[in-house]
């Protein structure tokens, strides 16, 4: 199986590293200009391709790490190409267009792979799997909490721009969103207020409640506003039988926020590190990679990734309305 990697910046690199370590081939790199994709191909003995339309003919699978505003055109052309997709969350910039994505990809007989990889992440997962198993009795609240460092791409920071990125409540609180449906159900409300960068709208911090149909309430706390290199993440699921807690800061018997000069070394763009051996991006892919190659199951299909999507968006209504937003159940997802 040849790969093809749309985007070279933070997960575009993270993907080429983590198809690498599975002693998968890469085909090659498409970026806004050949030379931003020539480091990678180098080291990777990949090639250069001008635009996605040349790169199609040498790959079977296209992993897609550009730019939410961009998800949707490439996934389609890549789809009537015939070719199964790996796509970074969010899935799309609107709800429209994550529902055409999901539905030219099963006309074309192809399959939609997105990236929610908290879903792989061993934390998460044992979590989920202790609920499942009844160690916690009935889920009634979760709490969701990730804080990080504004994203501070020295050239096209498209994070920043709220039409391509959603800003920090689609790009980042995404994640939490799909790990709250994930463990405690359907939700039906979303309520969410904000603070920050005007000019960023929606802001730089938010907190979001949401209301699941069986009854348990859900906070995520959601941050661009920490120093680098933050990357601070945090749960608790309560039940009625006990209660899981994880804070990647426990571990630190001090910490100190001082926001430092330029010249650090935490990236342009956070992303989440690990301890682990392997590296939760490759868990993932390796996922991936086997189903498509044998039919294994995954833990997150692109209708799990529509879902995430209808709640950020409806979280960022909520911010300009001051009300509550009602979910609509989603007949890709109720099926």
């Amino acid at each position: 199986m040849r790969i093809g990697i749309v985007g070279v910046g933070a997960m575009g690199s993270t993907h080429a590293a983590a198809w690498a370590e599975l002693g998968v081939p890469i085909a090659g790199f498409v970026a806004t200009t050949p030379e931003h994709a020539q480091p990678l191909a180098e080291r990777y003995g990949a090639s250069v391709y001008p635009d996605l339309a040349s790169l199609l003919s040498a790959c079977d699978v296209v992993d897609i790490c550009t730019p939410t505003h961009l998800h949707r055109p490439m996934v389609v052309q890549a789809a009537r190409a015939g070719k199964d997709i790996i796509c970074e969350k969010p899935l799309a910039r609107t709800l429209d267009e994550g529902r055409d994505m999901i539905r030219t990809c099963r006309e074309a007989g192809v399959r939609l792979l997105v990236g929610h990889v908290v879903r792989f992440f061993p934390e998460y997962v044992r979590a989920r799997e202790a609920v499942k198993a009844g160690q916690v009795g009935q889920v009634a609240v979760v709490r969701l909490q990730r804080d990080v460092f504004r994203p501070r791409k020295a050239q096209d920071n498209w994070f920043l721009d709220v039409e391509k990125s959603g800003g920090m409540i689609l790009d980042l609180m995404i994640h939490d969103f799909d790990y709250a449906r994930w463990v405690a159900g359907e939700v039906e409300t979303v309520f969410c207020q904000h603070i920050g960068d005007p000019s960023i709208s929606p802001g730089d911090h938010a907190l979001a409640i949401l209301r699941h149909r069986h009854g348990a309430i859900t906070h995520v706390e959601g941050s661009w506003a920490y120093p680098p290199p933050t990357f601070r993440t945090r749960f608790e699921i309560a039940g009625a039988d006990g209660l899981l807690i994880h804070d990647t800061a426990t571990t630190a018997p001090l910490a100190v926020f001082r926001h430092q000069a330029a010249g650090d070394e935490a990236g342009e763009v956070p992303v989440p590190a690990s301890p682990l051996l392997e590296s939760p991006y490759t868990t993932q892919l390796k996922a991936f990679y086997r189903h498509l190659m044998y039919g294994d199951p995954i833990p997150v299909t692109a209708a799990d990734a529509l879902a995430a999507l209808q709640i950020a968006l409806a979280a960022i209504t909520s911010t300009q309305t001051g009300a509550p937003v009602s979910l609509t159940p989603l007949p890709e997802v109720e099926a």
